[in-house]
């Protein structure tokens, strides 16, 4: 395989050298005289000369290798790279599941021989002769290490390590950022910190707005429950974790904690990955603060691949998410983020929020991303206190729809006949004294594709009903943007 995978290696090392020998700002060489801005991220965010390979292994990670391109690599050294496996031309001929399978089996074997090559090398000694292409290349790698016992070293299985590209996913993560940043940049600067640091969800996350992982952390700032609690809510109804801006808050105040802590921001980037705790105990470990001589130096137990690189990563993406349009084409342009909302002094239902909004349930969802499967069901109301999102359209009388609704519904309680009492036991009231129930009217905006066949089955209503209640033809359509009234009746379920 290393024929196959040798010039994949080539640009690789190219790509790591360039970022070495000729980083650029803002597309400027290092030769041109830096600006304002340049000096005060310099400042804030070091680039020590030791880390420089590990940002470019970062930036080629995000940039280069597809998910489905695996790079096997040391750990420590990340510019000694052993091999890069391609799989994408069984990206159309297997399944997932089956391709996932091959990449882990593939994966392991080359790792294996990976190792077994290192501890041949070893063996030889120190003028080996008659090495194979496979060897030759890995002997090279460590030419500029003199320890006799380097390749027995890095045979080690906690310095083999793989990883597999992100170009497809951080793309998918800048573009879907887009719309954020400038929101989360002034929330950053209202709480007095650097709003570089809003990119760390593109190493946290991808960006991904529904993230959440196997241990329990979720959305793009990958809070666990426990954190997550201490500044924003988190229960079986409202998970603010999940709302890109409420996590933001949470995050600039998490983060403005463990700066005045730390009084560094490379150790408070990387506490956020490893703990404020565990990196005051490197600092008093390793008798320094520079993250450089902590990443080389620190071997704490839970210090591990992840922690030593996420300083790295975080100024890679910088880096790539600056220059996004020049590694991932055209980016959308996307309107920013612009937030209508109101606090509700009361619980109310989707639905009825909803309709009060002039809008649907699902726009309701997509804009209030914290309110749980057991909320947007509609199994339990949106609980009072929460600030409810709005569509631009829906939020002007919002309060007074909403006062008028909480009246109706009063008025509705009070008119409701009392449990009859008989002979000591509640006796459910007859059906006839019952206070009629009113249909109860939402409504729905018409998405692309989307005809009034689609829309009546989604609400369980008829067609002839939403005819009906939009004095629609039989010949008339609808179209997209357009809001129908959803009458549902007692008999239409």
């Amino acid at each position: 395989m290393a024929g196959v995978f040798s010039m994949k290696v080539k640009t690789f090392y190219l790509a790591m050298l360039l970022a070495i020998l000729g980083p650029t700002v803002d597309g400027r060489a290092m030769d041109a005289p830096p600006t304002e801005a340049d000096a005060r991220t310099a400042r804030l965010f070091p680039r020590p000369a030791a880390l420089e390979p590990q940002i470019a292994f970062w930036h080629a990670i995000f940039t280069e290798y597809s998910s489905h391109q695996v790079v096997l690599h040391d750990a420590l050294h990340l510019d000694k790279v052993y091999k890069v496996l391609d799989f994408r031309p069984h990206v159309d001929t297997m399944s997932e599941g089956e391709l996932a399978a091959l990449e882990r089996v593939e994966t392991d074997l080359e790792l294996d021989r990976v190792r077994a090559t290192l501890l041949r090398l070893h063996a030889l000694g120190a003028q080996p002769e008659s090495l194979t292409a496979d060897e030759r290349h890995i002997y090279d790698l460590f030419a500029d290490d003199p320890a006799p016992d380097r390749f027995l070293a890095a045979a080690d299985e906690k310095r083999l390590h793989s990883q597999r590209g992100l170009r497809e996913r951080f793309g998918d993560g800048i573009r879907a950022s887009r719309r954020y940043f400038p929101e989360m940049e002034r929330i950053f600067r209202e709480e007095g910190l650097p709003p570089e640091l809003t990119r760390l969800p593109l190493i946290e996350s991808c960006f991904n707005l529904r993230a959440y992982s196997k241990v329990g952390a979720a959305g793009i700032w990958q809070f666990m429950p426990k954190t997550g609690r201490l500044y924003m809510r988190v229960d079986n109804l409202v998970d603010e974790r999940r709302d890109p801006i409420s996590s933001t808050r949470a995050a600039a105040q998490f983060l403005s904690r463990v700066h005045d802590q730390l009084d560094s921001w490379p150790l408070a980037i990387t506490a956020y990955n490893h703990g404020p705790d565990g990196i005051a105990r490197a600092v008093d470990e390793v008798g320094s603060s520079d993250i450089g001589t902590i990443i080389r130096d620190y071997r704490g137990k839970s210090f591990g691949f992840a922690s030593r690189n996420f300083y790295a990563e975080f100024l890679a993406a910088l880096d790539v998410e600056r220059d996004g349009e020049k590694h991932f084409g055209p980016l959308p342009a996307d309107r920013p983020l612009h937030l209508n909302e109101r606090r509700l002094a009361r619980p109310v239902g989707i639905e009825a929020a909803a309709r009060l909004a002039r809008t649907d349930r699902t726009e309701i969802a997509e804009l209030n991303p914290a309110l749980s499967p057991l909320v947007v069901s509609g199994r339990r109301p949106i609980p009072a206190g929460y600030k409810l999102r709005l569509p631009g359209s829906g939020s002007p009388g919002f309060e007074s729809r909403l006062a008028e609704f909480a009246a109706e519904e009063r008025v509705t309680r009070v008119a409701a006949p009392a449990p009859a009492a008989s002979e000591g036991r509640i006796v459910r009231a007859s059906a006839k004294s019952r206070v009629a129930v009113r249909p109860t009217v939402t409504t729905h905006r018409v998405r692309r594709g989307q005809t009034l066949s689609h829309i009546a089955r989604q609400h369980r209503v008829s067609v002839q009903s939403l005819r009906r209640a939009n004095r629609l033809g039989k010949s008339t359509t609808v179209k997209a943007g357009q809001v129908l009234k959803v009458v549902h009746s007692q008999n239409e379920t």
